[in-house]
């Protein structure tokens, strides 16, 4: 399986600037988020990808969206890989927003309003990730590319990774035993 977090969005470019939420819900990506989403698709390309699993967030869709053209597959869109809910970007789009802006999507199997409501804790993001680890275990993990978020990726790896950066991971590997829960 392949992890990608999604290209710079609007308030990575903020946050990153300032350590300060901007107070964005749902940002779209920056033209840097773009180019990292068409690089990604490049890099996929290489890869042999069957299936794309991407985060109902715009960011992760935008990031989606060249690489699904490139490689010729529908976008899976997967509310279990979203970002864990504690800053302003973790406001998501209703389904109805959603389907319009992407319509080849299916948002069927997702509530109007699919976020939490309320912060999530480093532990229900951990419980999150296990609960994907065993789903994807059982499924043709070996050709998955997953387009999610700086927190989930930490919760299954334990690593912190950048805006467009990939990394291999077998969800039958034994979890971290260690999750830092910073930036680096």
């Amino acid at each position: 399986m392949i992890l990608l977090r999604h290209g710079q969005s609007e308030f990575n470019l903020h946050f990153t600037a300032t350590r300060r939420d901007p107070g964005i819900p749902d940002p779209k990506l920056t033209p840097l988020g773009h180019e990292q989403a068409q690089a990604a698709a490049d890099a996929m390309a290489l890869e042999d990808v069957r299936e794309i699993l991407a985060s109902p967030y715009t960011r992760a869709l935008q990031t989606a969206a060249p690489i699904a053209t490139r490689l010729g597959l529908p976008v899976r869109v997967h509310p279990t890989v979203r970002e864990r809910y504690a800053f302003s970007c973790d406001i998501g789009s209703p389904v109805s927003t959603l389907a319009t802006v992407f319509p080849d999507h299916d948002f069927d199997h997702l509530d109007e309003v699919w976020w939490p409501q309320e912060t999530e804790s480093e532990a229900a993001t951990m419980a999150r990730a296990h609960a994907f680890r065993a789903e994807s275990a059982s499924a043709e993990w070996r050709h998955t590319l997953v387009i999610c978020h700086w927190g989930f990726i930490m919760a299954l790896t334990g690593l912190s990774v950048q805006n467009g950066q990939w990394l291999r991971f077998d969800p039958t590997a034994a979890p971290p035993t260690e999750v830092p829960w910073r930036h680096v």
